[in-house]
């Protein structure tokens, strides 16, 4: 098996990513990104991105992390394709195989492998994904003010997505696969008292409509077995997300969902040497920016730690 002994191995390229290996790189700590099966994250699956500071008019997701990945390189980041397959943190230098075949000895690692959204598993879903389905209110509520939009699920999240969207949309239709919530109940008297949030309760949905944007979405009562239509011009998957967290199972605390856990105000792991950034250990805000916000910070956890060690 090849091997290398590096200062600084960073794994994903999302916001985090790109912006840990911005600052390690301007730092002198010549780092490696692996991109891991999705370079560049979840905003390669995003459409517009108009909150994100710097962009004035607006930018695309993939255009964007083609932004990021450029200012990386620009400082001397090595950037590499390639799968981290599996960890080996009870040693130090630390340990990371990538694609079984190639084994890196690190001194520091940065973790922003982030998370990833979970769908209901319709081809339709898929199909019509940034182009009326979404799984961020935030992140594309504003494309749909004053239009009526559907949102699926039964947690906080799906209460605060819905929450979100009535200050925008004409109306919400809030999807409930049960005849009941699961989030608080602070957020389900929240959201019930919102007068333009329709609840269905007892409702699976079918179908996502429409050839090349959503138009309805198909409904069905899991109690009458009645099916209906419902017009949207958006529809939003609230049933959480998913940490990409699963090889690190074992050597990091994580919380009971595989968020990794971090040291309040910094990005520092139980291990030392390992640190994480963006959604891999935020599961509040997972925004772009909030993400390269931890990026820069574990880059200089990072640095400041290889000094201590007298790594140079």
């Amino acid at each position: 098996m090849e091997k290398e002994i590096i200062k600084c191995l960073i794994i994903g390229s999302g916001p985090a990513g790109y912006t840990a290996a911005i600052y390690a790189a301007r730092a002198g700590m010549s780092p490696i990104l692996y991109q891991g099966g999705q370079p560049g994250g979840q905003l390669t699956i995003t459409s517009e991105v108009e909150n994100y500071p710097g962009y004035p008019k607006g930018i695309n997701g993939p255009t964007m992390m083609i932004d990021f990945q450029a200012q990386a390189e620009r400082f001397g980041t090595d950037i590499r394709y390639g799968m981290v397959t599996s960890v080996d943190f009870n040693t130090y230098p630390l340990k990371a195989t990538i694609d079984e075949s190639i084994e890196i000895e690190a001194y520091s690692i940065i973790i922003a492998t982030g998370a990833s959204a979970k769908w209901l598993g319709l081809p339709s879903e898929q199909r019509l994904n940034s182009h009326g389905v979404s799984a961020c209110a935030v992140c594309d509520g504003y494309f749909y003010r004053g239009m009526d939009v559907a949102v699926v699920g039964g947690g906080d999240t799906a209460a605060e997505e819905a929450s979100y969207l009535a200050k925008l949309c004409t109306k919400v239709h809030l999807l409930v696969r049960k005849g009941e919530m699961r989030a608080s109940k602070f957020m389900q008297e929240r959201v019930k008292n919102l007068p333009n949030v329709q609840i269905w309760w007892h409702t699976e949905t079918e179908e996502v409509l429409g050839t090349n944007e959503v138009e309805a979405i198909r409904v069905r009562n899991t109690q009458t077995g009645q099916v209906s239509e419902i017009p949207v011009k958006g529809f939003f998957v609230a049933i959480g997300h998913q940490p990409n967290t699963s090889i690190f199972k074992g050597f990091l605390d994580m919380d009971d969902t595989g968020y990794i856990k971090t040291v309040a105000g910094t990005t520092k792991t139980n291990i030392e040497g390992v640190f994480a950034a963006g959604d891999a250990q935020d599961n509040v805000y997972r925004q772009a920016v909030t993400a390269a916000g931890t990026g820069c910070m574990a880059a200089l956890d990072a640095e400041r730690f290889l000094a201590i060690k007298g790594v140079h």
